[in-house]
């Protein structure tokens, strides 16, 4: 710590030691969170250098592993008023905060003993505090409505600054003011207090009585209370927020996530989101998000190299989702809420977007949640995520995107898509060849197209199949092995080639590649008879000539291959699965 001001120092160190006066009751207690290091023997270094200054010095091992230096405990008003105070002078860090203990371990100074903090009750984690703690209170009794414009005038200009920009905040709670809340009342203050008269049925003067801010500001906070509307500083996850904590309560850490469950049937939830990372990680996250039960695919997304915007509607739930990235960390958050609910938690996300704000140098430690490997690596434990009611194999056969399918796929679907999300629709379904048709809703640039072999193979020629065997449960194809057994069905069924391939079912679908990674067929599903059961190895692909005749009558043309010998595997496999898409089907 850097000593600019001897004198201001020594003030301020006389102010803290005043306001503590006494230990304040448990549920009021707070701490001014002023620093923390990584290590303990930086922190007691830090932690002395303190003490040589305020009296109140004490340094908490934290949860997420590092070491804390805090003053306190005080009252929450009084360690408010310090926080300011110090803050205004410039004597600690912007970036310090109001700390309620829950995340205190041990007590390495001023003793080093080992002693532990006593924590207050459990739930929840993240301190939370009234939006404006310096909110005039109002009259206990409404206040007639008896001033004259000149008495009205008179009785705003001795507002103070808090005061005016409440007023401002309460006038944009109601959706009448939408510029800076910066407490100066100029025209678009001015046009907000008229239209909230004309609303109110008064004379639209733009310049409120006594009466009349005290009926707008009434209405203000009993909006706030009945939302529970508080400012939560989560030190942990690093983010300043106001959340409605009449509507949520705070259930669990799930790295990157810090969860708000529903309170009494709400319907609200939210999510904090916390984690280090690159614009990789963030398209990550991007991609994560839309996976969730909780994010319906309805709804618009953007993404640019340091944030992102989701939102999603369906019949019953809405969500927004916010990232940004900067120096390393990702922060955001997310809110759902019911339909029925819309307008009211309008305002509610409209406070959370205004007040949202990273927090410090740290994200989540994703110790702070009990997770397997693959849990931690997919970041998911606990959250529903959204999988299609089926999924299968399909391939590009045009350069703009059009995808070759099953049939099979498309049964009672209310939505199709390729690789996760990208939107398709059916422009054929042939129950007869088993062939569907998919094509994009925008042009697509796929990495490889189809080149189809119509030319009869030798019995025994080797031949793969590339697909997603086990459906969604992978996130790239796989090339399965076997051979060409026959030019036709087990019953003589021409159209058809019969392989030597342990297929599965989310194969079907995917193109049938001979050496040279011209494509022979497509896979067909495994039949379904309850009579006789076939071998695993036994497979069936649409011939790739009965493609070609079917598709040309839909005037759609296919590539043919260049004449070349067999391809190394590791080119095989590349050019079979920049062909090869996953094809789900949505209800």
């Amino acid at each position: 710590m850097t000593k600019t001001n001897a004198g201001r120092l020594a003030w301020l160190a006389v102010v803290v030691a005043l306001l503590l006066g006494g230990v304040a009751r448990a549920q009021d207690r707070a701490w001014v969170q002023i620093e923390a290091q990584p290590t303990r023997a930086e922190a007691m270094d830090r932690a002395r250098a303190y003490a040589a200054v305020f009296p109140e010095v004490t340094g908490y091992a934290l949860r997420s592993g590092w070491y804390g230096i805090v003053l306190g405990p005080y009252g929450r008003d009084e360690a408010a008023m310090i926080l300011r105070d110090l803050r205004g002078e410039g004597l600690i860090a912007p970036d310090s905060f109001l700390a309620d203990g829950r995340n205190f371990l041990d007590r390495y100074w001023p003793d080093g003993a080992g002693s532990v903090a006593p924590l207050p009750d459990p739930d929840p984690v993240t301190a939370a505090a009234p939006l404006d703690p310096d909110a005039t209170p109002l009259p206990q009794t409404p206040v007639p409505d008896t001033e004259t414009p000149d008495e009205a005038r008179a009785a705003e200009a001795a507002l103070t600054a808090p005061e005016r920009k409440e007023l401002q905040a309460a006038l944009q709670w109601f959706g009448l003011y939408s510029a800076v809340i910066d407490g100066a009342f100029g025209p678009a203050t001015r046009n907000a207090m008229a239209d909230w008269q004309a609303v109110n049925a008064l004379p639209a003067t733009g310049i409120l009585t006594t009466a009349q801010r005290y009926a707008l500001l009434s209405g203000y906070r009993d909006a706030l209370a009945e939302l529970g509307l508080q400012r939560v500083m989560e030190t942990d996850a690093g983010i300043e927020i106001d959340l409605p904590l009449a509507m949520t309560r705070f259930d669990r850490y799930e790295p990157p996530f810090v969860r708000y469950a529903e309170v009494d049937g709400s319907g609200v939830t939210a999510l904090l989101i916390s984690r280090q990372g690159d614009i990789t990680a963030l398209f990550g996250l991007f991609d994560l998000l839309q996976t969730l039960e909780i994010v319906p695919p309805a709804g618009q997304r953007s993404i640019g190299e340091d944030s992102f915007e989701i939102t999603g509607r369906n019949g019953r739930i809405e969500t927004y989702a916010y990232a940004e990235l900067s120096g390393g960390l990702i922060k955001g958050f997310a809110l759902v809420w019911p339909v029925t609910d819309g307008a009211r938690m309008e305002r509610v996300l409209k406070a959370m977007k205004a007040s949202f704000r990273p927090v410090g140098d740290r994200a989540l430690d994703p110790g702070l949640a009990l997770m397997d490997a693959a849990a931690r690596d997919g970041m998911l434990t606990g959250l529903e995520v959204r999988r299609p009611a089926l999924s299968r194999s399909g391939f590009f056969i045009t350069p703009t995107g059009t995808v070759l399918t099953t049939v099979d796929l498309l049964q009672s679907c209310a939505r199709v898509t390729i690789d996760g999300d990208l939107p398709m629709s059916v422009a054929l379904s042939d129950a007869q060849t088993g062939l569907a048709v998919l094509v994009p809703q925008t042009p697509l640039a796929p990495p490889g197209v189809a080149a189809i072999q119509t030319t009869p193979q030798r019995i025994g020629t080797e031949v793969a199949v590339a697909g997603y065997p086990y459906e969604d449960r992978l996130t790239s194809p796989t090339l399965t092995f076997g051979f060409l057994e026959a030019l036709e069905g087990l019953d003589g069924e021409t159209g058809l080639k019969r392989l030597s391939l342990p297929a599965l079912a989310g194969d079907a679908g995917g193109p049938v590649v001979d050496g040279a990674g011209a494509v022979i067929g497509m896979m067909l599903p495994r039949a379904q008879d309850g009579a006789r059961q076939l071998p695993p190895d036994v497979s069936f692909a649409l011939a790739a000539s009965r493609i070609q005749q079917r598709l040309a009558a839909e005037g759609i043309v296919l590539r043919t291959p260049p004449a070349q010998g067999t391809l190394p595997p590791e080119d095989l496999n590349r050019r079979a699965r920049e062909m090869t898409v996953r094809v789900a089907c949505w209800n």
